[in-house]
């Protein structure tokens, strides 16, 4: 796929990946995908894989450098209301951080660790935003 890929083919990629088991440090959807797996697996299904972080644990005190892995993905920070394919960092309880994909400006698809699968969700009020990512437009070819 060449040029500019929209949040929108972003965001049904990750719709396409609703029902699919969670698994820790997942990367392929036929076994498996954990919240950055649902990143990486959606990137990769518009023709965009990208080399996302491995190794970390459920729960961390410190937050990566977002910014430097938004540059990997073709991405930046962004503000306002959540767009369809845009990527948020979130906090769901203490230590605990969470990758998700916009649907809209108040409904996600993530990897949900409870329920085993990938799930479309409203997105809780009760979970902060750390971070808000948008395309910027072409990604780069090499994400490594």
């Amino acid at each position: 796929m060449s040029g500019i890929v929209s949040g929108g083919a972003l965001a049904e990629a990750a719709r396409r990946l609703i029902g699919t088991p969670f698994r820790l440090h997942g990367r392929d959807p036929e076994i498996g995908l954990d919240c950055v797996g649902v990143l990486a697996a959606a990137l990769t299904a518009i023709g965009q894989p990208a080399r996302l972080p491995t190794g970390y644990t459920l729960r961390c005190r410190t937050v990566p450098d977002v910014a430097a892995v938004a540059a990997r993905i073709g991405m930046a920070a962004a503000g306002g209301t959540p767009q369809a394919g845009d990527v948020l960092l979130v906090r769901t309880g203490p230590c605990q951080l969470h990758l998700a994909i916009a649907i809209t400006a108040d409904t996600i698809v993530h990897a949900h660790a409870g329920l085993r699968k990938v799930v479309l969700s409203a997105l809780p009020a009760d979970w902060p935003t750390i971070a808000h990512l948008r395309m910027t437009g072409p990604l780069p070819l090499e994400s490594n």
